[in-house]
C-alpha cells in the first residue's frame, strides 16, 4: 500500500518511498523490455514477445493500491507485472529464452510467465480467456471469505470477445470481488479502437451492467494508483467489481514481428511527451524527494539487475527431454502420460 505524504512542506500526495518505488519498477520495467526487445533481434528470445513500453504505470500504480495477498491475472503482455511484484528478472528472463531456470521452467516462454509466491496467476495467450479466469480467481476469495481480491488486466481488442460479456455479468450478479482493467493502448493489435468498435469509450461497456466504470489516465501513475484503491474499496466492501479503462499506450508494436504501419511517428513521440517515468522522475526532484545522485544510483542498480538477469539466463541449462511430461497432470503418477 502506498503511503501517504507526511512531510510538511512537500506538495506530492504521497511519501518518498512510494514515489522511488514507482519510479525504480517502471524503470526496471522499462530497461528489462528494451533489453529484451535487444535479445529477440540476437535471437536470443524466440517466438512471440509484446513489450510493455510506454504502459509502466498500468502495473507499478496499481500495485501500490492492492496488498500482497491480492491475485493477479493478466494476457500475454506479461513480462512487467511479475516483475514489479519483485518476481526475480533472472526468473523471467530465463523464461524468454525458454531455459529450465524460467518461471515455469521454460515451457511458458514470454506469454506465460507465472509465479505463485508473487500471486501472479500468469500471462494467457488466447484473447479475453484470462477474464472468466479473473472472474473465477475473485469468486474463489469471496467463497473462502478472505478480503483478497483478483485484479484482472485486459487488452482493448478483448473487449469484443463474448466471454468478457459474460464474466461481466456474472461478476455484478455474484458481487465478486475483482477489478477488471482494459490496457487500452489504441490499437490492439494493429487496428484502432475508432475502427473496430463502435463504442470509443471502453469504460461504458461496464455501465450496461450497472459496474461502477471508469476512464483512467493509464499515463500517470498516481491516477492508476487513486482508481485501483478506490475500486479495491468497493471490492473488499463486499460491494463488487469495477471497470477501469487505463488509457495509455505502448511505443513498441503490439509484437517484435510488428512494423507498425497503422501510426505515424509523431504520435508516438506526442505520447512520449507524457512519459509516466519521466513523469514521476519530474515530480521526485522538483520536490526534493531524492537528489540527482539518488537517481543515478537507482538508474545503476536497475541496470546491474538486468545485466545480472542476462547472465543468469544465458547460464541456465536447456530442459530436458524428459520434462515434457512433467507438470502436465497435478497427479505425479498419472497412468496416461506417455513418456
Amino acid at each position: 500500500m502506498a503511503k501517504k505524504s507526511t512531510t510538511a512542506k512537500s506538495k506530492t500526495k504521497y511519501s518518498k518511498e512510494t514515489y522511488a518505488y514507482w519510479y525504480e519498477s517502471m524503470l526496471l520495467m522499462r530497461r528489462f523490455e528494451e533489453k529484451a526487445g535487444q535479445l529477440y533481434g540476437q535471437q536470443k528470445i524466440r517466438g512471440f514477445c509484446h513489450l510493455y513500453i510506454g504502459q509502466e504505470a498500468c502495473a507499478s500504480g496499481a500495485i501500490t493500491a492492492l496488498t500482497p495477498d491480492d491475485k493477479w491475472i493478466t494476457a500475454y503482455r506479461d513480462h512487467a507485472h511479475p516483475l514489479g511484484l519483485g518476481t526475480d528478472p533472472g526468473a523471467v528472463m530465463a523464461e524468454l529464452y525458454g531455459k529450465a531456470t524460467g518461471t515455469t521452467k521454460g515451457k511458458g516462454g514470454s506469454m506465460h510467465i507465472f509465479d505463485k509466491e508473487k500471486n501472479f496467476m500468469g500471462g494467457h495467450g488466447i484473447v479475453g480467456a484470462q477474464v472468466p479466469m479473473g472472474l473465477g480467481i475473485g469468486f474463489a476469495e469471496k467463497y473462502q471469505g478472505t478480503k483478497n481480491l483478483c485484479i484482472c488486466y485486459m487488452g482493448d481488442g478483448a473487449v469484443r470477445q463474448g466471454a468478457v460479456h459474460e464474466a461481466f455479468n456474472l461478476a455484478m450478479l455474484y458481487k465478486v470481488p475483482v477489478i477488471f482493467v482494459i490496457e487500452n493502448n489504441g490499437y490492439a493489435m494493429g487496428t484502432s479502437v475508432k475502427r473496430s468498435s463502435n463504442v470509443e469509450e471502453l469504460y461504458t461497456i461496464g455501465e450496461a451492467y450497472d459496474m461502477p466504470s471508469f476512464a483512467v489516465d493509464g499515463m500517470n501513475v498516481e491516477a492508476v494508483h487513486e482508481a485501483v484503491a478506490e475500486a479495491a474499496e468497493r471490492a473488499r466492501a463486499g460491494e463488487g467489481p469495477t471497470l477501469l479503462e487505463f488509457r495509455t499506450y505502448r511505443y513498441k508494436g503490439h509484437s517484435m514481428s510488428d512494423p507498425q504501419k497503422y501510426r505515424t511517428r509523431e504520435e508516438v513521440e506526442e505520447y512520449k511527451q507524457r512519459d509516466p517515468i519521466e513523469q514521476v522522475k519530474a515530480t521526485i526532484l522538483e520536490n526534493g524527494l531524492m537528489t540527482e545522485e539518488e537517481i543515478k544510483e537507482i538508474d545503476k542498480r536497475v541496470k546491474k539487475q538486468v545485466e545480472d538477469a542476462v547472465k543468469f539466463a544465458e547460464e541456465s541449462p536447456w530442459p530436458d527431454g524428459q520434462d515434457a511430461f512433467k507438470d502436465v497432470y497435478q497427479q505425479e503418477d498419472y497412468p496416461f502420460v506417455m513418456e
